[in-house]
């Protein structure tokens, strides 16, 4: 533990010019007492680290010292291209070994570009999570994400309606969609031609070691599978259909009240417009009820014409906002 702080103060002072002990406590987590215990350490070692004293003052490494401890090690570096992604790192047990991947680059730097990581975290920023949504760490999401980088078999026990179900599985890839974690992976009995499934990490209860390491089918690519499946997925809940008619702000305020495949399908099918510039449009939905809600939106830039049923309901709430309003 103590060897890998020195490492990382080395560091630190090898990618800054000077580092005040508040700073160095903050950035290794001890105290300035600690911070000045493992500065002579380190000048005991060899490591030619300076102290000086004042307001200006603070620790730097003299003479232009150069560690050779920047060789980056393979879940380093693999860490490294998660980086844009701070929550996602934390969440998978990786924010310790993203930290020290960076410092290693900082401190491979020449002097020029060492301010290169603080200049593009200030310009570029990836928050996940949907709006209103206190996002959840799923407990077991450490286990799994360790068993994803090692390609090794896990024993994971999930629920399934009101049953919970046991699997060992083959993890191959883990995503983070708008704030929810899912997990790729195959059924250990099925390796070979069996098909990739997806798993709600928040839905694991348990998750031990399976038999060994599987081999990976190197065919698999995860953004594409994803990308497929969350288009399958979009598509499959959408099991009705309404028919509406669409003023021209109906038509474009459509993919933002409803499923947006659903939209741009209903209207690339559509005809011209009427008389009255509307056009009329066969949309699929997920029910008549979430037909109701998503619809409701459009106001009065929308006329539903079937089924009967969704008509009434949207006649009623006339009704209502004609009885609210008409005074």
């Amino acid at each position: 533990m103590r060897a890998a702080r020195l490492i990382k103060m080395v560091l630190l002072l090898q990618s800054r010019p000077a580092m005040t002990a508040a700073e160095l406590a903050r950035e290794l987590e001890v105290s300035e007492r600690t911070v000045t215990r493992d500065a002579q350490a380190l000048s005991e070692a060899g490591v030619p680290v300076y102290a000086e004293r004042g307001r200006a003052g603070g620790y730097r490494l003299v003479g232009g010292y150069r560690t050779r401890l920047t060789g980056l090690a393979r879940g380093e570096a693999e860490a490294l291209f998660l980086s844009g992604v701070p929550g996602a790192l934390r969440e998978m047990g990786l924010e310790d070994t993203a930290s020290a991947a960076r410092l290693k680059v900082s401190a491979a730097l020449l002097p020029s570009l060492r301010d290169a990581s603080r200049t593009a975290a200030q310009r570029f920023h990836l928050d996940a999570p949907n709006w209103f949504r206190e996002p959840e760490t799923p407990e077991l999401l450490p286990a799994v994400a360790d068993a994803v980088w090692d390609d090794r078999r896990v024993a994971a026990r999930y629920r399934r309606g009101e049953e919970d179900v046991v699997r060992e599985l083959e993890p191959y890839g883990l995503v983070l969609k708008a704030g929810v974690w899912y997990l790729c992976a195959r059924v250990a009995q099925e390796t070979g031609d069996g098909p990739f499934r997806v798993y709600r990490i928040d839905r694991f209860t348990a998750v031990g070691a399976g038999e060994g390491n599987f081999e990976r089918d190197e065919d698999f690519d995860l953004p594409a599978f994803w990308a497929e499946r969350a288009e399958q997925f979009a598509r499959s809940i959408l099991r009705a259909e309404v028919v509406v008619r669409l003023s021209a702000d109906g038509v474009r305020r459509l993919p933002y009240a409803v499923d947006a495949p659903a939209a741009r399908e209903a209207l690339e099918a559509a005809g011209a417009p009427d008389a009255e510039g509307w056009v009329t449009v066969t949309l699929p939905v997920e029910s008549e009820e979430v037909a109701h809600e998503q619809l409701r939106g459009l106001g009065p830039e929308v006329e539903v014409l079937a089924p009967v049923a969704l008509r009434g309901r949207f006649a009623r709430d006339a009704g209502r906002l004609a009885g609210l309003y008409g005074g």
